[in-house]
């Protein structure tokens, strides 16, 4: 930006820019929301299958990101963002039209899990594409100095738009059927490929390219930091429900509520801080507040207790992401940026798949409080880790 412009048109102005880029990712995670609260419920009761097989496909689909992030990673390096994205919405398109078609054929539900299955696979590959894209985009169209706020602002798109979609979904299914939800995903990615068709894109970025591992290598010290601190979003938004019913109260709900606020909040005011203060020290401070959460959530003796810890829990988690993301962003060549951004998503995926496994075996055998207090440990830990990267950039 030009230097005579007042520093606040200047900070409007990036944060236009990059609002203009995370409304890809906003459109993503609305077409991700909508059949979140509605599949597991199609698949059991409409297609007559098991529990598990409904979870596997809500499963499937982050399965595909997580195995897909790789390839999404050298395809935003070698081919640029705006490819990225746009084949990410021809992959939503592509899953939209494969919901309808296996409601169409849900008389054979073999056949129709399948046609579904392909269809989340899709979706999966999409949401890599499409979160690693428009990130990358964001920090090439605004400069790497605004790395946490183009962060920050695709994270508060993605949350924002399941928390609309979700509940959208569920009203949809109810007055227009489950095949309104395919026609809704397919629809929402063609306006936004007609919408993108114009937008000028940044150019590719020439020099040399890590393989991915590499840059895996690299990435992996923070990424393991991030993993500890982000099972503790997979524990709370998983097994808060249970949790409360297991102590006798109601109003789980409230408790996602106060966690998600907080957390939609602090993004949209203290990001910058990131910028003036460094990730580091973010992060250690955010990890303190979050061990700080969790544990009022183990030793909560009644709802308000839990609110205040689920608040606590989502204020501290909320710049973890970024303020790690800024470090760990450092250690790879901007021609490398999409495969870092790549990795680094990785070890977030690899948290929400791991909480459900290892804190439900930790509930069945210890009971539900202890869940929290494990996703603590798991917090101090990462906390300790974030200290010595730090220490190692002083010394």
């Amino acid at each position: 930006m030009p230097a005579q412009h007042p520093p606040c048109e200047s900070s409007l102005s990036v944060t236009l820019q990059i609002l203009s880029i995370v409304f890809y990712t906003f459109i993503a995670f609305i077409c991700i929301g909508l059949p979140i609260a509605v599949l597991p419920g199609y698949v059991h009761d409409q297609l007559g299958f098991s529990a598990v097989i409904a979870g596997l496909a809500i499963a499937s689909q982050y399965l595909a990101t997580l195995l897909s992030r790789p390839s999404a990673g050298r395809l935003v390096d070698s081919l640029g963002t705006k490819p990225a994205i746009v084949y990410g919405l021809i992959g939503i398109a592509i899953s939209g039209v494969l919901t309808t078609l296996a409601v169409m054929l849900e008389q054979w539900p073999w056949l129709s899990l399948g046609i579904l299955l392909v269809g989340r696979v899709f979706l999966g590959i999409a949401q890599g594409l499409i979160g690693v894209g428009t990130i990358t985009w964001g920090i090439g169209q605004v400069g790497s100095q605004h790395t946490a706020r183009a962060i920050g602002w695709n994270g508060i798109a993605s949350y924002g738009a399941i928390a609309i979609g979700a509940p959208l979904g569920v009203v949809m299914i109810d007055r227009l059927g489950f095949a309104s939800l395919g026609v809704a995903l397919l629809l929402l990615a063609l306006l936004a490929l007609l919408l993108i068709r114009k937008k000028p894109s940044i150019p590719v970025i020439s020099g040399v390219r890590l393989p991915f591992w590499s840059v895996f290598g690299l990435i992996a010290p923070y990424g393991i930091s991030l993993t500890l601190a982000s099972i503790g979003y997979g524990t709370l938004t998983t097994f808060i429900t249970l949790f409360y019913i297991d102590r006798g109260w109601v109003g789980a709900a409230y408790c996602l509520s106060v966690f998600g606020v907080c957390f939609i909040l602090a993004r949209l005011v203290f990001t910058n801080s990131i910028n003036r203060l460094g990730g580091y020290t973010v992060a250690i401070a955010c990890m303190a507040i979050e061990t700080v959460g969790l544990t009022l959530l183990w030793l909560a003796p009644g709802p308000a207790y839990a609110l205040a810890g689920a608040g606590l829990t989502g204020f501290g988690l909320s710049l973890v992401y970024p303020a790690l993301g800024v470090e760990a962003v450092k250690q790879v060549p901007v021609s490398s940026r999409g495969a870092g951004l790549s990795a680094y998503a990785v070890f977030f995926d690899l948290a929400l798949a791991i909480a459900g496994p290892i804190m439900g075996a930790i509930a069945l055998n210890m009971g539900y409080p202890w869940i929290f207090f494990s996703a603590a440990l798991l917090s101090i830990l990462g906390l300790i880790l974030t200290v010595g990267l730090s220490l190692r950039k002083t010394s």
